[in-house]
C-alpha cells in the first residue's frame, strides 16, 4: 500500500503555473501541490500576469481558475494551446459553464480533494 512516502509521487519535481485570484484558495492549492511533490513556479491572480508567466516562465502544467476578478482565463488557455502546453481548469462553475471550444480540457470542479487534483494533473500531462 502507499505509505505516502516520496517514493510514490508521480508528480515529483513538476513545476506548476497556478492562476487563481482567491488568496486562500491559492494557498490551499499550493499546499496540496507541495504534498504531491510539485512546486508552484508562479502564482498569478490576474490574466495579464498569467500571460506574462506563460511567455517567460518554465513549467510543466498550468491550473487555471476560470473567473479572475471578473475576467476569464480563456486568453491564457488560448496562449497555452498555441504553445502546446498542458493545462486544466479548476472552477466552482463546473464543465457546463465552460464554452465548447475549451471542453476538451480537464475541468476540475471546486472544491476537490488532493487525489482528484493529482489525477487531473496526471491526465493533463499525458
Amino acid at each position: 500500500m502507499d505509505s505516502g512516502g516520496e517514493h510514490n509521487l508521480p508528480l515529483k519535481g513538476r513545476g506548476i503555473l497556478l492562476v487563481e485570484d482567491e488568496a486562500m484558495v491559492a494557498m490551499l492549492l499550493e499546499d496540496m501541490l507541495n504534498q504531491l511533490g510539485c512546486h508552484v513556479v508562479e502564482a498569478a491572480s490576474r490574466v495579464d500576469t498569467a500571460l506574462k508567466a506563460v511567455e517567460s516562465r518554465i513549467f510543466d502544467v498550468a491550473i487555471l481558475d476560470v473567473n479572475l476578478k471578473g475576467e476569464t482565463s480563456y486568453p491564457v488557455a488560448d496562449l497555452l494551446c498555441l504553445r502546446k502546453m498542458p493545462f486544466l481548469f479548476a472552477t466552482g462553475y463546473g464543465i457546463q459553464a465552460i464554452p465548447e471550444p475549451y471542453r476538451q480540457h480537464i475541468v476540475l470542479q471546486k472544491p476537490f480533494r488532493k487525489q482528484e487534483l493529482e489525477e487531473a494533473l496526471l491526465s493533463a500531462l499525458k
